[in-house]
């Protein structure tokens, strides 16, 4: 049997690595997490606030949040389920402030960075199915839209981030059991909206 490494642990161990130089004094070791972790951090917030430019101070507020306290993370932690728990937490904070979820116009562009694995697969090619394509990425935000910070916490870290329910346990401060419920309810009313809405 292999003792080398799995791809996450070895993630995990070049975190360390990285978070022990900044503890160390090298602040710009902190780039390197910076750089591994900015675009999935984005990619969650966006997916919970849908929009582009809010979601990009947000992302910057995470990371300087990690950093101020980063001396509290416990190494034998996964560093990214703990910066997932700070940026749903921020995200939920501007939802509740602004009292509100965007409504409108689906964006593409915001659509392209956070539902790859809620929504289906269309060819470039085709401009019928890609009309149509937009028009289910709507409903399906729009659903989306009708779900509780809680509740749309949890649908994104588990079908776009692919979290575990463990992870999201962690990430979300949260019994599993507790986040299985919610996923179940948020899949739940997110189905009788789309089926209202297509009509079957």
């Amino acid at each position: 049997m292999s003792d080398k490494p799995s791809q996450a642990e070895s993630f995990r161990e070049l975190d360390r690595e990285l978070i022990e130089a900044v503890r160390a004094g090298d602040p710009t070791a902190y780039r390197g997490l910076v750089e591994r972790y900015q675009g999935r951090v984005y990619a969650v917030i966006v997916g919970m606030i849908r929009d582009r430019e809010e979601a990009k101070d947000l992302t910057q507020e995470v990371f300087i949040r990690a950093f101020k306290h980063l001396d509290r993370f416990r190494l034998d932690s996964s560093f990214y389920t703990w910066l997932y728990r700070i940026a749903t937490n921020l995200a939920i904070d501007h939802i509740r402030k602004h009292k509100r979820y965007r409504h409108g116009e689906y964006d593409d562009a915001v659509g392209r960075e956070s539902d790859h694995a809620i929504s289906p697969t269309v060819r470039k090619d085709d401009p019928g199915k890609n009309l149509e394509r937009k028009r289910l990425h709507g409903l399906i935000f729009d659903a989306l839209d009708e779900l509780s910070p809680d509740h749309r916490q949890i649908i994104v870290l588990r079908e776009v981030e692919g979290l575990s329910y463990k992870e999201i346990s962690e990430a979300c401060g949260i019994p599993e059991g507790t986040v299985m419920s919610r996923l179940f309810y948020a899949r739940r009313k997110m189905q009788k909206r789309l089926k209202g809405q297509l009509g079957s």
